[in-house]
């Protein structure tokens, strides 16, 4: 298929469902009440209900964005933005005045960025949120992230890995050092499959220490340090100290310099079992990534044991979903002969109030699990390119994210527009 042909099936796609990957709507019911709070109760009540009702909606985050019609006040819900209402100017600066008293940020000053946070008012009393503000055209902004539960712990095996990749990262958190990666963009659920993978390596036979910014979840038994870029201690400067304090395992929250990934490779050498996460595209990417950091190859093919890519996609409605036939470009996208496109069904969601109008409920990871075995170990030490490396590693049996959400889609577990959103190549 040439690439204008292909662009043309990509558009057709989407443009077929576009009714259930846009923005949705919150229902009328949850706009009332809370404007209705506000202009009769004033910003304090109107605050813990918009926390709790966030809560309850499996909210992220809460946008408070001003423009020439008054301020928007978006939730941020399975990755994408939810329209709750529009806020009178007034009304809106009472209200952000209000979570920056209690965060503890300047009230008067708009003209700049400022960071806060408020401890223990998310997830039932049990998270923080953080608070970010900062100048627009049309006035301040204020987005706040609501952390997630610090004393819930997600296992592995609701994740959406599959057996064998449960399986095969099981073996890689038993053996002894080595270090295990977590890639993928922002907002891919890398958090909480390093903590998964943590929550099995916390023993009380090990000692475990975390470094972390923040620190998102509480590990009974871990030591858990939290950097502080005011007083210049981040993850190089925390990591340091605790090679000095006899680890069995550590987690840093992120390796984002040379110096840090160096002396985690160190680390991880010495027989020190080290968890971390980075930005890459895929699996054989890191690779180049820690080779830009100037880690020699054969350290990099010594100490690395196992590489977790993911992506997050949204899951079809379980209520309100209907089945239909893949189109010619649609079977092509999934590997499928036109013998087994005539005999496969797969499903999309139908828009609804339950749904937020989406189709969608939910989310669920998409995985490509690369093991360093000896044919990869010898390539990386002979320096090949992250090309090669891939194609070595799916001659070993390597299922990357492509395979991975192809079977989600034949699953009827989520649709193409959300695989040709996670995976654009496409």
């Amino acid at each position: 298929m040439n690439q204008q042909s292909n662009k043309s099936g990509v558009n057709q796609t989407i443009s077929n469902e576009s009714n259930v990957s846009g923005i949705g709507r919150a229902t009328d019911m949850v706009r009332d009440l809370l404007i209705a709070t506000l202009e009769q109760s004033g910003p304090e009540a109107f605050c813990e209900m918009l926390f709790e009702r966030a809560d309850q909606l499996r909210a992220t985050d809460i946008h408070l964005d001003p423009s020439g019609q008054g301020t928007l006040l978006r939730l941020r819900i399975d990755g994408f933005m939810l329209e709750v209402a529009t806020l009178k100017e007034a009304l809106a600066t009472q209200v952000m005045s209000r979570i920056k008293l209690l965060a503890g940020m300047d009230i008067t000053d708009r003209r700049l960025a400022q960071d806060g946070h408020l401890p223990g008012v998310a997830r039932k009393g049990k998270a923080d949120i953080r608070i970010g503000t900062g100048p627009t055209i049309h006035g301040e902004r204020l987005v706040m992230r609501l952390m997630p539960d610090p004393t819930a712990l997600v296992d592995i095996g609701t994740l959406g890995l599959s057996p064998d990749q449960q399986l095969l990262i099981r073996g890689a958190l038993q053996s002894a050092g080595g270090m295990i990666l977590v890639v993928g963009p922002v907002g891919s659920g890398k958090s909480t499959t390093t903590y998964a993978c943590l929550s099995i390596l916390n023993r009380p036979e090990l000692s475990t220490v975390t470094i972390e910014d923040p620190v998102e979840r509480r590990l009974l038994g871990a030591n858990q340090i939290q950097t502080d870029p005011r007083i210049d201690f981040g993850f190089l400067q925390a990591l340091r100290g605790v090679l000095r304090q006899d680890p069995d395992v550590i987690m840093i929250g992120e390796i984002r310099d040379p110096e840090t990934a160096n002396i985690a490779v160190r680390a991880s050498l010495t027989g020190v079992k080290v968890m971390s996460t980075l930005h890459a595209s895929d699996c054989s990417t890191v690779i180049d990534v820690l080779r830009q950091f100037g880690i020699p190859p054969i350290f990099v093919a010594e100490s690395l044991k196992c590489v977790i890519a993911q992506r997050l996609v949204r899951l079809i409605c379980p209520h309100h979903r209907e089945a239909y036939k893949p189109s010619e470009f649609e079977a092509e996208l999934l590997n499928l002969t036109p013998a087994q496109a005539a005999t496969t069904k797969i499903w999309r969601g139908i828009p609804t109030p339950k749904n937020y109008q989406t189709g969608y409920d939910g989310r669920s990871g998409i995985f490509e699990l690369l093991m360093i075995n000896e044919p990869l170990r010898k390539a990386i030490i002979r320096d090949n390119h992250a090309e090669s490396l891939n194609e070595i590693a799916q001659a070993n049996g390597l299922i990357t994210l492509r395979d991975s959400a192809i079977r989600a889609v034949l699953d009827g577990k989520t649709t193409i527009p959300e695989m040709i959103r996670i995976l654009p190549a496409y």
